[in-house]
């Protein structure tokens, strides 16, 4: 099936800003995406057949069809402060209704996907969930279950409806549109120092960036993003069809910047829509917070970035205001790789040489879609052991893979092939880096560098 999908018809946002994103904010709930471990049909004009394979999950009213889904929740630490139902409308003719159906509740936990019948179905006898109205074809929506799923457990729904036009949703053999229950619980970050983790290059027709998000999943802190968000051209569709569901669950903790994929609609405008606030200023794109005793900086390589530019000198200005020790920088443009599809951009050396000039320790960069860490360097590429800022290439979000050319000077570590995210600790005086594999995958690289 198609990965193509249209926004969700109901969904829950919270929007930190630029300015008050602080250590505290920042160590929030743990969210986990859970997809079921058994669904299927009945159909009472077929009484004794299963439809436990099927790729759908039909619900009417004539001839009365219901749907049954369970998911076992595991790995939650404390109280569930949401829990939200979403489920996918199958994209075919007839899949989309006047009624979405009622979510109900049910006791029986202890059917089986391939055993259940119309004669044999557990009765939808508890409370009800939700309701949904008219729904689309080949669309998300969402369902508060909260007061249902109240911690680690299995727990059954029953989808029924009423109408003779009913709906139809995909069920988990579809693979990217099986149902999701996305739960979050009051757990918060561990006392300590806070973690910064993200990718660049994320979000297209494939699959990778599910893998990647499912790390997100295990990882608590803040998410940042070089760029390349959603593929090919960053339009309001593509990052409802392919981000919203797999990074887009960590959207309120997500602090990005833009690629020049995003910039393939005229003034990024669906990347500024999408992320709001969060991507700062619309237009602009440049912003910075603070977390812990680090100062953070999101920069937009698709504007202008000569010095003298507005962007440089907003830049100079923001770093001369920090009183942070640290500091970490993030954009999309890398000024230094060995990627042999993307050449390294001199024009981002303006931004690379004010965070220079005042003692940057990190730049975080995307584009190429492959993973490098380089040393500490000055912005002519020299070796650096006194002032130089360590860099890093994390095109690794789920796109495509990009082969190496010639390496450059001062590369220590170079994969590709291998999605997933860079995590990084950031301590009074120093970080921790780790290359985090997708599942399945064995490439790791990490280590420690002192700040200035």
């Amino acid at each position: 099936m198609s990965r193509r999908r249209a926004p969700l018809a109901v969904l829950s946002t919270v929007i930190v800003t630029a300015a008050t994103l602080t250590a505290s904010t920042a160590a929030q709930a743990a969210t986990t995406t859970f997809t079921p471990t058994a669904d299927t049909y009945v159909d009472n004009s077929a009484t004794g057949t299963n439809y436990g394979t099927s790729g759908q999950l039909g619900t009417d009213g004539s001839p009365v069809k219901r749907s049954f889904l369970k998911f076992t929740v595991s790995g939650i630490g404390g109280t569930v402060s949401s829990a939200k139902l979403r489920v996918h409308t199958d994209d075919v003719s007839g899949a989309e209704s006047p009624s979405g159906g009622t979510f109900r509740a049910t006791s029986n936990v202890s059917w089986t996907e391939t055993g259940v019948t119309w004669n044999n179905q557990p009765a939808a006898d508890g409370v009800t969930l939700g309701t949904l109205g008219s729904v689309a074809r080949n669309a998300w929506y969402e369902v508060d279950v909260t007061g249902y799923v109240t911690g680690n457990g299995t727990y059954s729904i029953a989808i029924t409806s009423s109408s003779s036009d009913g709906a139809d949703y995909d069920s988990r053999e579809s693979g990217a549109t099986a149902p999701q229950l996305v739960v979050t619980d009051g757990t918060t970050q561990p006392p300590g120092d806070p973690v910064w983790v993200g990718a660049g290059d994320i979000a297209d027709s494939g699959s990778g960036d599910t893998a990647t998000a499912a790390l997100l999943d295990t990882i608590q802190g803040t998410v940042w993003t070089t760029g390349d968000n959603v593929y090919p051209d960053g339009t309001a569709s593509q990052f409802s069809t392919y981000y919203e569901p797999t990074w887009g669950r960590h959207k309120a903790r997500t602090r990005p910047s833009p690629g020049n994929h995003d910039y393939n609609t005229s003034g990024a405008t669906g990347y500024y829509t999408y992320f709001g606030a969060q991507a700062g200023p619309s237009g602009l794109g440049y912003y910075s917070y603070d977390l812990g005793d680090w100062h953070i900086v999101s920069l937009n390589s698709n504007i202008g970035m000569a010095a003298g530019s507005a962007q440089e000198q907003w830049l100079r200005a923001d770093l001369a205001a920090s009183t942070k020790q640290c500091t970490a920088a993030y954009w999309h443009h890398p000024l230094f790789t060995s990627g042999a599809n993307h050449a390294p951009s001199a024009a981002t050396k303006p931004l690379f040489q004010a965070l220079y000039d005042y003692n940057a320790d990190v730049v975080v960069t995307g584009h190429n879609h492959q993973y490098e860490r380089f040393a500490p360097q000055n912005p002519n590429g020299g070796l650096d052991t006194a002032r130089g800022i360590r860099s890093f290439v994390a095109g690794m979000g789920g796109a495509g893979a990009y082969g190496f050319g010639t390496i450059r000077a001062n590369s220590e570590a170079r994969n590709t092939g291998t999605r997933g995210v860079l995590k990084l600790t950031l301590h009074s005086g120093s970080f921790d880096w780790q290359f985090v594999p997708e599942a399945g995958k064995t490439y790791t690289d990490s280590g420690t560098t002192n700040c200035h």
